[in-house]
């Protein structure tokens, strides 16, 4: 089988170095060994989120971080808002259905970015609103929000905020304390160039106190258990020891780079990117583009399907649309282990690609 160059916003490539150090004979969890390996981890993710509060580790996709989000802040009838302007904010307000919050959606076109005016608005108008859900990257239209923004409407009220950073993280700026996000969660095939397989949640004090009346039924999610364990370097659960060690590796590698140093390269990546492929006849789909991914309007006449199947073809994967923008556009990822080279190589491939489908 040809190995593929994986562009797409999830799971990204997994550097050599990390495969390597995740390919050495397993430890136990309950060790003083994988103990420093995890205390170790969870500082370092403090500076990859930019904040200073308790960072938490699961074992799941980011959908699982996101679920612990909603079921350890909320109650049965409770009111939140979340922002849809996508499949992932899409997901936030089914989350919150499926367990009987109030939520309210705030609708807006995908491509763009929420109002903070609106959320101030239905904050104002619904008094009680316990919780205000969205996104740092729009992961389906490649849309970056103003999370520093919104934030700063939010701190105002009781109500806390939550970020999906699950695509954003460690290539779109997230300053979690600075911007007053109350959660951030994000997940490890993403940004960190990890296989998928962990899930994170920075939680600031406020929202560890809405999480003590919360009675939305949780087990294996109740951050409260994760909390407990912090402190002795240990998770109430069976982690993913191996992803662990290799999240380790990585977080080294970003904290030596330096944090903002890699949000830089991920913007220059993404301009390289836009400017190639403008020149070859895509439109920027985005309003608002996001440094992590970019969804590009495929040429009139050409089958946006088609296109992903002729790229992979030349050993390039790149992620289609979803939903109604299936076969529309294309998304190409510039974040983790992707480099200027990569992005050169898959400018070369869309130019192939797409001069194979206009000859048909």
């Amino acid at each position: 089988m040809k190995r593929q160059l994986l562009m797409t916003p999830g799971p990204t490539p997994v550097p050599k170095a990390i495969m390597d150090k995740m390919a050495e004979p397993i430890i136990h969890h309950r060790t003083p060994e994988y103990r420093e390996i995890f205390k170790s981890v969870c500082a370092d993710l403090k500076t990859v989120f930019k904040t200073r509060n308790d960072c938490c580790v699961l074992t799941s996709s980011g959908t699982g971080a996101m679920e612990a989000s909603v079921v350890n802040m909320l109650s049965p009838g409770d009111k939140a808002i979340a922002v849809r302007g996508g499949k992932f904010g899409e997901r936030y307000y089914d989350i919150c259905k499926a367990y009987g919050v109030d939520v309210i959606p705030v609708d807006i076109k995908w491509g763009t970015a929420p109002d903070p005016k609106e959320i101030k608005k239905i904050l104002d108008d619904n008094p009680g609103i316990k919780a205000v859900y969205t996104e740092l990257c729009e992961t389906s239209t490649a849309t970056v929000y103003d999370i520093k923004a919104l934030g700063n409407v939010i701190k105002d009220y009781s109500a806390i905020f939550v970020v999906d950073a699950i695509s954003g993280l460690a290539a779109d700026d997230l300053q979690t304390d600075t911007w007053n996000v109350d959660i951030a969660v994000s997940g490890s095939q993403k940004a960190l160039m990890l296989p998928p397989g962990l899930s994170f949640l920075s939680v600031s004090e406020k929202a560890w106190g809405m999480a003590k009346n919360s009675r939305l039924p949780k087990y294996y999610y109740d951050l409260n258990k994760y909390r407990k364990s912090l402190d002795q370097g240990d998770t109430p659960f069976t982690p993913a020891i191996t992803l662990t060690i290799g999240l380790k590796r990585a977080l080294e590698a970003i904290k030596k780079k330096g944090i903002d140093n890699i949000l830089k390269e991920c913007k220059g990546m993404a301009k390289q990117l836009r400017n190639e492929a403008e020149k070859l006849g895509f439109e920027i789909f985005s309003k608002s583009p996001s440094n992590a991914v970019t969804a590009l309007k495929v040429p009139a006449g050409v089958d946006g399907a088609l296109l992903v199947k002729a790229i992979k073809t030349r050993g390039i994967t790149v992620a289609g649309g979803q939903a109604e923008l299936k076969g529309k556009i294309i998304r190409v990822s510039h974040m983790g282990a992707v480099t200027e080279n990569d992005i050169t190589k898959t400018v070369g491939v869309l130019k192939e690609a797409l001069k194979e489908l206009n000859t048909k």
